[in-house]
C-alpha cells in the first residue's frame, strides 16, 4: 500500500475486506434468524442480551488483535523481518495466555452480569448457557481474529475472506442441524459457532506458516518476547478499554431496553443485526485504512496517509448511502427474515428510519480513527471514547426516555453519540499528534 493511487489500494483491500465481514455478520445473524424463526422469539432475545456482556468480556481479545495489526503492517511497511517475526509470535503467544483466563474465569461472570442487567426471568437460563458455551471455545474465536488481523497488516486481505466464507456455511449447516435437527436451541447455536471459528482459525494458520519468506516462525520467536508484548499491550489495551467503554455503555443501557419487555429486546435484536450489516463499509473502510496508515507509517510516507484519509472519507461516506437508501426501501422485509411478529417487525423499521442518517456521519468517523489508529496512537481514541460515554451516549438515553417514554429514544440516543464521535475524531485528526506516533521512528 505504499506504492500507487491511495484511493485505488484502499478498494482493492476495502472490497475482500467488506464481503469478509459480511459473512462475519452472517455467523451470528444466522443464528438469530434460525433461533427466532424455529425456537421463538424468546430465543432471540435470549441471544441479544449477551451481545453486550460477551463483547466486554472479548475486548481485550480484539484490542491486542487491533494493536497486533498496527504492529505487523507498520514493520512490515519498514521491512523489518526480525521485529515482524517478533511481533506475530509474541501475538500468538499472549492471545493464548489471555484467552485460557477467560475461558476459566469468564463463565463465572455471567449469571451475575446478566442478573445486574435485570434480564427478564423468561430468557434467563437461556441468555446463561449461550453465552458460557461461547467463552469456553473463546480460543477459537481469539486466535481467528488475532491470525486475520496479522494476515491483513501483511497486505492480505483475501485468504481471510474465503476462510469467513467456508467459516459462515459450516456455521449454517451446523446451526441447521443442532438447532432444527436435534434440538438443542441457543446451545446449539453456540456450538456450532464456536465449531466453524475453530475452524477459520486452523486455515489462517496454514496460510501463515505458508507466509515464512517475509517472516520467520519457530520457538525462538513464539516465546513472548518483553519489549514486543509490550508494545502490543500498548497499543491493544488502550483500543480494547475504549471498545469495553462502548461495551460497558451499551450494558447501562441494557436495563433500559429490558424495561419495555422482551418483545422490545427481540425489536432490539433485530436492529443490532442489521445495524451490523449497515455499518459494515464504515468498518471496512477504517480497518483499511489503519492497514494503509500502518504500513505508509513504516515507511515513513506521512503525507500519503493524509491523502488517503480524505479520499477513503469519500469512498466510505458514499458507500453508507447507497446502503441506507436500500435499507429504508427493504427494511421491512429484512426484519421478517428475523421474526413473523408483526409488532417487531412494524416497531425495526421505525427504528431505521431514526437511525439513517447517523450511518454517513459515523463513517467519516471510522475512516480517520483508522488513520490515527494505524499510526500508532491508540489513547487519543480511549479519551475519545470516555468523553463521548460519560457525557453523550449514556445521559443521552436515559433523558430521552425519561423526557418521551418510548423505545424511540433510545434510537436518538445512540444517532446522539455518533454524532459526538465523529466531531471528536476530526478534532483528533485535525490536531495531528499521530503523526509523530510511528514505531519505526520511534526506534
Amino acid at each position: 500500500m505504499t506504492e500507487g493511487p491511495p484511493w485505488k489500494k484502499l478498494l482493492i483491500f476495502t472490497v475482500p475486506l467488506l464481503i469478509g465481514n459480511l459473512f462475519q455478520q452472517l455467523y451470528s445473524t444466522a443464528d438469530a434468524i434460525i433461533l427466532g424463526q424455529y425456537v421463538g422469539d424468546v430465543a432471540l432475545a435470549a441471544v441479544g442480551s449477551t451481545v453486550a456482556i460477551f463483547f466486554l468480556i472479548m475486548v481485550l481479545m480484539m484490542g491486542i488483535a487491533i494493536g497486533a495489526g498496527v504492529m505487523v503492517a507498520q514493520y512490515f511497511g519498514a521491512k523489518n523481518r526480525d521485529a515482524l517475526s517478533f511481533t506475530i509470535g509474541s501475538s500468538i503467544t499472549l492471545t493464548f495466555i489471555l484467552g485460557l483466563v477467560i475461558m476459566i474465569f469468564g463463565p463465572l461472570g455471567t449469571r451475575p452480569l446478566l442478573l445486574l442487567l435485570n434480564t427478564p426471568p423468561e430468557i434467563l437460563e437461556d441468555s446463561i448457557i449461550y453465552i458460557n458455551i461461547l467463552l469456553w471455545g473463546v480460543l477459537t474465536m481469539s486466535y481467528f481474529n488475532i491470525l486475520s488481523g496479522i494476515l491483513r497488516g501483511l497486505g492480505d486481505s483475501f485468504s481471510p475472506l474465503i476462510y469467513l466464507v467456508i467459516g459462515t456455511i459450516l456455521n449454517i449447516i451446523l446451526s441447521l442441524a443442532f438447532v432444527i435437527g436435534l434440538g438443542w436451541g441457543v446451545a446449539g447455536a453456540a456450538i456450532a459457532t464456536v465449531m466453524a471459528q475453530a475452524v477459520t482459525a486452523i486455515l489462517c494458520l496454514i496460510k501463515l506458516l505458508k507466509m515464512t519468506g517475509i517472516f520467520e516462525m519457530s520457538l525462538k520467536y513464539l516465546r513472548l518476547k518483553k519489549d514486543y508484548a509490550l508494545q502490543i499491550l500498548k497499543l491493544g489495551v488502550p483500543t480494547g478499554a475504549s471498545q469495553a467503554i462502548v461495551a460497558i455503555a451499551v450494558m447501562v443501557v441494557q436495563p433500559l431496553v429490558n424495561d419495555f419487555g422482551y418483545l422490545f429486546i427481540a425489536t432490539h435484536v433485530v436492529i443490532m443485526r442489521i445495524d451490523g450489516f449497515v455499518m459494515m463499509p464504515n468498518f471496512s473502510f477504517g480497518n483499511a485504512m489503519t492497514v494503509f496508515a500502518g504500513q505508509n507509517m513504516g515507511a515513513g510516507k506521512i503525507e500519503r496517509i493524509s491523502q488517503a484519509t480524505k479520499q477513503c472519507a469519500i469512498l466510505a461516506a458514499g458507500t453508507a448511502t447507497i446502503l441506507i437508501g436500500a435499507i429504508l426501501i427493504f427494511g421491512r422485509y429484512i426484519a421478517g427474515f428475523f421474526t413473523s411478529t408483526q409488532e417487531v417487525i412494524s416497531l425495526s423499521q421505525e427504528m431505521l428510519f431514526i437511525l439513517a442518517p447517523g450511518y454517513i456521519i459515523f463513517s467519516v468517523a471510522m475512516v480517520a480513527w483508522g488513520t490515527v489508529r494505524g499510526a500508532g496512537d491508540a489513547i487519543s481514541p480511549l479519551w475519545a471514547s470516555i468523553i463521548n460515554t460519560v457525557f453523550i451516549r449514556v445521559p443521552t438515553a436515559y433523558l430521552f426516555v425519561y423526557l418521551m417514554g418510548t423505545p424511540h429514544a433510545l434510537m436518538y440516543s445512540l444517532l446522539a453519540g455518533w454524532v459526538g464521535n465523529t466531531l471528536l475524531s476530526l478534532i483528533v485528526y485535525r490536531i495531528g499528534k499521530w503523526r509523530s506516533k510511528g514505531l519505526v521512528q520511534q526506534a
